[in-house]
């Protein structure tokens, strides 16, 4: 097995605690049973995608900001097929896919052929999923730029209010990024396993998620596929699931979505014992 990436041991399975659950039989089955992914938008905010990859099935729109001295913003927006420059985000969008078949898939790339891009790029990227309504966006990607801490954070927010929810890898170096540390997104770190359906809640700090991440055959260019490990893996299989969510349940709020990811992980139990009737609590303030 591949050496794990920074956050991942935080899932580890005897580390993990048991966590209050939502009050259903099956939580899952009441979050996303049935659900195909249908009606909901879902951006890949990456390096572009392949939509001729047989594993992605075609996109529904793209766009690539492109820098431009020129221009007062630095960039500028081109909409319109593109190629994936190196392979990262057609791998998300094809687990993405596999999950969640019938989503609305598009690609907005703001990443180059070396998988680095200006911080200014990533910020466009993140604002025109927001404008444009997309449901959720997959952010396998992240800054270390002190300078992108507050324009980022801005953003987030900005979408966790518009309800486009954002789930952010964890970088999988040690040290803070941004936007996956912000409380506004879903962030996550892989942890090992063969099931895409994995997912664990960590209610410490930096990380909130796990999923699978680790020695995953993923889709790459030219039609192919490679394996390879990371919390870049992990995130799209949680942004799959949040748009299962979604499209059985509507105009579900971001913070909603979490509560009920929380609620549908491994380590999710009810706890009966912790329950209690606050019938006559009400309106004690009031006298």
């Amino acid at each position: 097995m591949s050496r794990l990436p920074a956050w991942s041991e935080a899932f580890a399975s005897d580390r993990l605690p048991d966590l209050p659950a939502l009050p259903l039989e099956d939580a899952r089955d009441w979050a996303f049973g049935g659900s195909t992914g249908a009606g909901v938008d879902l951006a890949i905010v990456d390096s572009g995608i392949d939509a001729d990859h047989p594993d992605v099935g075609g996109v529904t729109s793209a766009v690539a900001m492109e820098p431009d001295d020129t221009l007062h913003e630095g960039y500028r927006a081109v909409e319109g097929p593109h190629e994936d420059l190196f392979g990262h985000g057609t791998a998300c969008a094809a687990i993405v896919r596999s999950l969640a078949p019938d989503v609305a898939l598009h690609s907005i790339r703001v990443l180059g052929s070396n998988l680095k891009g200006r911080g200014r790029m990533f910020h466009a990227g993140l604002l025109w999923a927001v404008d444009h309504g997309f449901d959720v966006a997959n952010l396998s990607l992240s800054s270390k730029s002190d300078a992108m801490y507050a324009p980022l954070h801005e953003v987030a927010d900005l979408a966790y209010f518009e309800r486009t929810l954002l789930v952010c890898a964890a970088n999988n170096q040690p040290g803070p990024t941004y936007p996956s540390e912000y409380a506004s997104v879903v962030s996550v770190a892989c942890q090992p396993g063969d099931d895409p359906w994995t997912l664990s809640a960590n209610p410490k700090p930096p990380v909130e998620f796990g999923a699978r991440g680790v020695d995953v055959e993923v889709a790459w260019l030219d039609g192919g596929s490679t394996v390879a490990t990371g919390n870049s893996f992990a995130a799209p299989h949680v942004a799959a699931m949040a748009a299962l969510i979604l499209a059985k349940h509507p105009g579900l709020s971001p913070y909603q979505v979490k509560a009920v990811l929380q609620a549908v992980s491994d380590n999710a139990e009810i706890r009966t014992d912790v329950v209690r009737d606050t019938t006559d609590d009400a309106g004690s303030a009031a006298s």
